[in-house]
């Protein structure tokens, strides 16, 4: 044992001595490593960072909401085309209507104008001599903030009676909020707003919302009001996009009683829903139903596939690196043939000058692979003190790191050991 712990330590000496007096060789052999290493440990960082902020928001909005569109990101994910999906019924209010009526594991039935695929209002919100850029305006039931569970931060949401006589009034999202009142230090309720051309008395403000990656994503500039108010203001928005059909901007979300399973209430708003436009049993679905747990599954889908895609690119660099290894060894070999043949001499088996070489390729390649998860680990936290994007730098993705690299050395640096344990000693010291 004290013999091998003596020729381990002497190995490692070896090679820091052949690193260290071939500087230039050594650098440009785990350049390949470095950069490979680099791009897992710093994508990572950042991929794992911005996953963490979108479960965030998808944890604030609830995974037992039940959206029903005409079709959605879901369609197009699974190979829906564009033409088809075209072809299927507008949503209407009488759906929501439905809905709500002949539904019993429901709590909440939400129609909100202007959330779904189709044209969408967007209005300049004014308070005296302050005005915000163009925002979402959105027209809801009394149950959109149940639904979405924004969290409040001013006041209250209209109400069922509100909704009923068409009022004018309206709760502003953070953004308009902050823009026109916060910055100032106004209270906003009570206050009159112009939407447009419109009037109204302001009721509540929500609070903010996360953001995926700290980005400003415009998830707080909306504002809401009746549905009602909305349809007397605006209309039914409908556009036609030529021969294929229109589109109209209705989304209905639902909320599942109380120890009632989401998928429970998606079984019976879909039966409700294939009654109302008189599909058959063998026909599919004309409509899109999803719960925000949908389209977090979709989402993971998306990143795993992005983590693979990048592993597989940095691979390429780490196999351009193990190339290099393979080269400089085959050449070390070459100009220390004479010192093989002089260890062999010596005494020196095959097996510990095979271990001699890997140790060195191991050592190397291990070198750059601790180099690359620094600069990975810096530019990660690099980007998150400029822009703020979140990171996050899992230990399991240093070890990765560490672990490719030495194993791109032993791999690649096979060959040359296998050389090198394999000369004949006496055609190794007659070497010249």
């Amino acid at each position: 044992m004290t013999v091998r712990v003596d020729l381990l330590k002497e190995v490692v000496v070896m090679a820091f001595d052949t690193v260290r007096t071939n500087k230039m060789r050594s650098g440009l052999t785990v350049l390949g490593i470095v950069i490979g290493i680099t791009a897992i440990v710093g994508m990572t960082a950042l991929i794992r960072g911005f996953d963490q902020s979108v479960r965030e928001l998808f944890a604030t909005i609830g995974p037992n909401t039940i959206f029903v569109q005409r079709f959605g990101i879901t369609d197009f994910a699974n190979g829906g085309e564009i033409r088809e999906l075209l072809k299927r019924p507008n949503l209407t209010v009488s759906d929501a209507r439905a809905i709500e009526q002949q539904a019993t594991t429901l709590q909440y039935v939400d129609l909100e104008l202007g959330a779904g695929v189709g044209p969408r209002s967007q209005q300049r919100v004014f308070y005296r001599n302050l005005k915000t850029r163009p925002v979402l305006v959105l027209g809801t039931s009394e149950f959109f903030a149940e639904g979405t569970r924004i969290p409040f931060k001013l006041g209250r949401f209209f109400n069922g009676t509100e909704l009923q006589y068409r009022k004018n009034v309206v709760v502003l999202a953070y953004g308009p909020y902050q823009r026109l009142f916060e910055e100032a230090g106004t209270d906003p309720i009570g206050k009159t707003v112009r939407i447009g051309s419109e009037r109204f008395e302001v009721v509540g403000a929500f609070g903010k919302r996360p953001t995926p990656g700290g980005f400003n994503t415009n998830a707080d500039d909306f504002v809401v009001i009746p549905h009602t108010t909305y349809q007397r203001i605006y209309g039914m928005r409908v556009v036609r996009i030529g021969n294929l059909g229109s589109l109209s901007n209705i989304q209905i979300s639902v909320v599942p009683r109380e120890g009632i399973s989401a998928q429970t209430a998606m079984n019976e708003v879909q039966a409700i829903m294939r009654a109302r436009h008189g599909l058959k049993l063998d026909q599919p679905d004309d409509f899109d139903l999803f719960t925000q747990d949908s389209i977090l599954k979709l989402y993971e889908r998306i990143s795993q596939a992005t983590l693979f895609a990048l592993i597989v690119i940095s691979s390429i660099a780490l196999m351009v690196g193990g190339i290099g290894v393979m080269a400089i060894m085959s050449i070390s070999v070459t100009e220390r043939t004479r010192e093989i043949g002089v260890r062999k001499a010596l005494g020196a088996r095959r097996a510990e000058i095979l271990f001699q070489f890997l140790m060195e390729a191991a050592f190397l390649t291990s070198l750059g692979g601790l180099l690359g998860i620094g600069l990975g680990s810096g530019i990660g936290l690099l980007v998150h003190l400029i822009s703020g994007f979140p990171v996050s730098l899992p230990w399991w993705s240093f070890a990765i790191g560490l672990g490719f690299s030495a194993s791109v050395g032993i791999f690649f640096g096979m060959y040359p050991a296998f050389k090198a344990s394999r000369l004949d000693p006496i055609e190794a010291l007659r070497y010249e």
